[in-house]
């Protein structure tokens, strides 16, 4: 049977000199003040104060100030606080009423340390029993709603931790997610950290790991800001209107903004479920309307863009408008799908104009670095974007390919993410309207920041001989691959004639732009540059041997964990299990599935090895220059032979002494 989850998809210091900005407060804990409705109460309209928590308790005392000018919304409308903090909303069914956090100041949190600016209104709560419970009713609307807030430090220049995907199916990848996101974010400096962001698939479908979840991430100590993904949602729901019910209820809302310094963040829920025949505008959304066959698709609802619509006419021009959201707006690994991009991206780029911005997505499990002007083959037919206007980037993913592949040397699945990038997060260091970012590989050294490795002959050919078996017979169990890695011959060495038939450098530079710079030096000789596989100039996505990542290939193509199993252990620990309890094993060890293979990639350089290198050992020292002039170095050392070695144990020099 065919799973959901394959419709969907399942990290050098970047420190900045004369950083001034504070640390984001974490010991101002309270809640909102909620005043019960009374025979007085309005039917029709939401009342209450923004108000100055001068003994941050989270309720309103003689003498606390009203505080002007903070944006209050219903989910649609949006007013700004009078002059003594006062406003008032149109109320409906089913909204959440919401403050925008304005730059010096913060909200309480509470005790994971989640913000809390908002009330969720809907009466009678969720209309039918979901799986993990929906939103409780919530009775009459109350006869005021008032907002706390204290003043916190200015934060021109501030570090936000930002990634995708998590996705933890079970208490065991979340153990995962705790022994290498959290414990190498304890490791980092944070010192002028605002906020942990995550876009989205924070869960892995089951909302009841979501309470463990949250309390180990507050260890990084930072207000935690999540974006509800296309794993987040209830798969019971029957409409899309209550398919975040359970997330609003144990999380919070699935849409709002708040502001620090110069930033103005725009969280938003671009994940339709059930998406209906408004969304049917492809043959791979053809589902879309059938209630025995519910799938999700990538569009921001109507009320969504009046919201936004709405709130952006509040917020100055000169802000750096950062759109927070799941599914891109576009994107290089899936630029001819449609599901997996933003249908109405247009009308929110119309939105923005002219402002500074930046989109933040995850979902598709890659880090993508889309920059101003940058254009892929498919956008244009499903989404009707010929270029980004401005930056766009897909934060790679925490749990790479959903906890996939063999263990590294921590024990965490090494789980490489498509287009072959480690697991990890991405470090945003703000300066007023302006941003500089770093991705970094969870449990690998903060400095380093690319693959090396080298496309051989004997690649090529181990390689297609195992996606070919892999594509015919995948997953079966009892059917030994015809090759595995041990059969692949030392990439690393070459022989005239492999030179001739055509080896080429290959750079995994994993945060990489159109705007990098790759350049090698062999034994210290002349700079040389590398080309990138993909220009960004409205081609199409180039994949196969060629264009693939031999580092992480090789290590996708021959999983040994497939085989692990016990005489005494639980039927279900034999192999291993991933997405919604999928089964990997037990078997003989094999690939992991083809789409999940780093054939293609948007930061690859490759450069072909002269065919006339003499014979000996080489030294290739390949450098990578970002856009903001910043560079690492990273080394990989070959061999020349006349001959290929045999490879193994030469037992033929001892039967012949033994004669």
């Amino acid at each position: 049977m065919t799973r959901l989850w394959l419709l969907s998809f399942c990290a050098l210091p970047a420190l900045v000199a004369g950083l001034d900005g504070a640390a984001a407060r974490t010991d101002y804990i309270a809640g909102i003040e909620v005043l019960p409705a009374t025979a007085e109460t309005p039917a029709d309209t939401v009342r209450g104060v923004v108000f100055e928590d001068g003994n941050r308790d989270g309720i309103r005392q003689d003498g606390e100030a009203g505080v002007p000018g903070i944006l209050v919304s219903n989910g649609r409308e949006v007013v700004r606080t009078g002059g003594g903090g006062a406003y008032s909303l149109p109320v409906y069914d089913n909204m959440t009423v919401f403050v925008t956090e304005p730059a010096g100041y913060d909200v309480p949190l509470d005790d994971a340390l989640v913000p809390q600016f908002f009330y969720h209104h809907l009466p009678d709560g969720t209309p039918q029993e979901l799986r993990y419970g929906g939103l409780p009713p919530t009775g009459p609307l109350p006869a005021a709603i008032n907002f706390p807030m204290i003043r916190g430090e200015p934060a021109e220049q501030f570090r936000c931790v930002v990634m995708g995907d998590t996705q933890p199916y079970s208490n065991t990848e979340i153990g995962y997610v705790r022994d290498s996101i959290v414990t190498d974010l304890l490791a980092q400096d944070l010192s002028n950290a605002e906020c942990m962001i995550l876009v989205g698939d924070v869960m892995g479908d089951d909302l009841g790991l979501l309470p463990r979840f949250l309390d180990i991430m507050s260890t990084v100590e930072l207000p935690q800001y999540y974006i509800h993904g296309n794993h987040d949602f209830d798969f019971d729901a029957t409409t899309d209107e209550h398919s975040a019910d359970s997330w609003r209820h144990l999380y919070g809302p699935n849409y709002y903004a708040f502001e620090i310094g110069q930033v103005h963040f725009i969280a938003l829920d671009n994940v339709v479920y059930p998406c209906t025949e408004e969304d049917v505008a492809a043959d791979d959304r053809a589902r879309c309307g059938n209630p025995e066959d519910p799938v999700y698709n990538g569009r921001v609802t109507d009320r969504q863009m009046t919201w936004l619509a709405n709130h952006l006419a509040l917020v100055p021009e000169d802000r750096l408008i950062v759109l927070l959201h799941h599914i891109p707006f576009v994107s290089f690994v899936d630029s001819r799908t449609g599901r997996h991009q933003t249908d109405n991206v247009n009308e929110i780029y119309a939105l923005i104009g002219e402002r500074p911005a930046l989109s933040l997505s995850g979902h598709t499990h890659t880090l993508e670095q889309l920059v101003e002007g940058e254009s892929y083959a498919g956008w244009a037919e499903r989404v009707g974007v010929e270029a980004v206007p401005f930056n766009h980037v897909i934060t790679g993913a925490p749990s790479g390919n959903c906890w996939s592949q063999d263990f590294n040397v921590d024990g965490i699945p090494m789980s490489f993410a498509r287009l072959g990038v480690p697991r990890g997060y991405m470090l945003f260091d703000f300066d007023g309207n302006t941003y500089t970012d770093r991705f970094y590989g969870a449990n690998l050294a903060a400095d380093r920041q690319m693959w090396l490795s080298f496309n051989t002959p004997q690649f090529r050919s181990w390689y297609e001989t195992l996606l070919a078996w892999t594509q015919a017979h995948g997953w079966e169990e009892g059917l030994v691959p015809p090759l595995s890695i041990n059969d692949l011959a030392d990439t690393k060495l070459f022989t005239p004639a492999d030179l001739a038939e055509g080896v080429s450098l290959a750079a995994n530079v994993w945060n990489g732009s159109r705007h990098t710079a790759v350049t090698v030096r062999i034994n210290g000789g002349d700079p040389v540059s590398l080309t990138r596989t993909q220009e960004g100039e409205g081609e199409d996505v180039r994949e196969g041997a060629d264009y693939a990542d031999p580092f992480a290939i090789m290590r996708q193509l021959s999983v040994a964990r497939y085989a692990l199993r016990s005489s005494e252990g639980a039927p279900r620990t034999q192999g291993f299990e991933i997405w919604q309890g999928e089964r990997f094993g037990p078997a003989f060890p094999q690939a992991m599935q083809p789409w999940m293979l780093a054939d293609q990639s948007m930061h690859l350089w490759t450069w072909t090895l002269p065919a006339d290198l003499p014979a000996g050992t080489h030294v290739a020292e390949v450098t990578a220059t970002d856009r903001h002039g910043r560079s690492v170095t990273d080394r990989i050392v070959f061999e020349v032979r006349a001959e290929r070695p045999d490879p193994l144990w030469r037992e033929d020099l001892w039967e012949e002494a033994a004669e």
